[in-house]
């Protein structure tokens, strides 16, 4: 008689988890194992890993750490598991994702269902129209500064299934290794890059910020994707206080405003024309600032309104010059639609939603 597993992990789970981690591709991880590695014994290895999962002995291997480079000449630690351990990670989320949901905030739309980028630029926007100010938040190094003890408080306050809090406190554990090869074995963060890291991110997020927002400043309404978000104040001095509050608020729960990113900003348009410093601000790939729009009636008039960001365009550039469109005669235009309308369609689609005629210049590149 065979001896029953002591969490009730099913191959279902398993099969449904690993479906969508091939969906979503990936690099290798510490093991150099890519997904058609894995697939080549695809069967003898989702039963050794639901075998483990299942009877509590499972280990996450360590996680491969990489530099991206971003495009203010610093530096975007990325933290990339194994195939197995992304389809571990999947099976969590799966499971426990639906539950959470119901608890999230309505103004917190980063990697939930259901939710877009372009709906938090949207809602941005909006909001912009209606009040003077904006606090424009950045936490710094969020993911690698998550405090492990609020975090697991977080999590048990959300699930009474151990098997969850065991592999996310494993997770969370889990060494590191550089890109020199050593190992480390954080006390705190989760890697940027794991599957179940965003849904963390959210949990910890949503106590550390949404919930104190409603709880401290009721009034004034912010949108959060992930760890950036933007907050809409009616006056500088509301937004001055509410700055002064969160830097608090951050140190209290182990985290840090960037001093110089974190920035008040004034919604410039036709009626609202005094003079500050900052009267823009970048959010999701969008810079809002004061713009020329026409009404219905044909009209011209100073809008505040989200266009491309210099940032974003220049990384489109970027990407086109990659492809050496001008090495590629030998290639009929059938052929290069094949190779990249996906992508165009994707930029347009993204960037084309508010203020499309500022993408022209870049596309033009083309």
């Amino acid at each position: 008689m065979k001896q029953a597993k002591p969490f009730g992990i099913t191959k279902r789970q398993v099969w449904e988890a690993y479906k969508r981690v091939k969906a979503n591709k990936g690099a290798a991880g510490v093991d150099g194992q890519t997904i058609e590695a894995f697939e080549r014994d695809l069967e003898g290895n989702l039963y050794k890993l639901w075998n483990r999962l299942a009877s509590g002995s499972y280990m996450p291997p360590a996680v491969l750490r990489v530099e991206i480079p971003k495009g203010d000449g610093g530096i975007r630690p990325l933290g990339i598991p194994t195939v197995s351990d992304r389809i571990a990670q999947m099976v969590v989320k799966q499971y426990w994702e639906p539950e959470l949901e119901k608890y999230f905030h309505r103004d917190s739309y980063g990697y939930r269902p259901e939710r877009s980028a372009l709906d938090a630029v949207g809602i941005v926007r909006k909001r912009c129209w209606r009040n003077d100010w904006v606090l424009d938040l950045d936490i710094k190094g969020f993911f690698d500064n998550i405090s492990h003890e609020l975090m697991l408080k977080a999590v048990k306050k959300h699930t009474e299934d151990k098997w969850v809090i065991l592999y996310i406190e494993r997770w969370l554990k889990a060494p590191i290794k550089g890109v020199d090869g050593t190992l480390t074995y954080p006390d705190k963060g989760t890697p940027q890059g794991g599957v179940a890291s965003p849904l963390l991110a959210n949990l910890f997020l949503h106590y550390a910020f949404d919930i104190w927002m409603d709880r401290e400043f009721p009034a004034i309404p912010f949108a959060r994707y992930a760890d950036d978000a933007v907050c809409h104040c009616k006056s500088e001095a509301q937004a001055e206080m509410l700055k002064q509050m969160l830097t608090e608020r951050m140190k209290e729960v182990g985290l840090e405003l960037h001093p110089e990113k974190t920035k008040i900003v004034y919604c410039q348009d036709d009626d609202r024309k005094q003079t500050y410093p900052r009267t823009s601000f970048d959010f999701l790939g969008y810079t809002y600032r004061a713009r020329r729009s026409k009404n219905r009636y044909g009209k011209y008039f100073i809008n505040f309104s989200p266009a491309i960001s210099k940032k974003a365009a220049k990384a489109i550039r970027q990407e086109i010059r990659r492809w050496k469109l001008h090495l590629r005669s030998d290639k009929s235009l059938e052929d290069l639609a094949w190779m990249f309308n996906a992508k165009i369609r994707g930029w347009i689609n993204y960037y084309g939603r508010y203020y499309k005629s500022a993408m022209y210049p870049t596309l033009r590149s083309l």
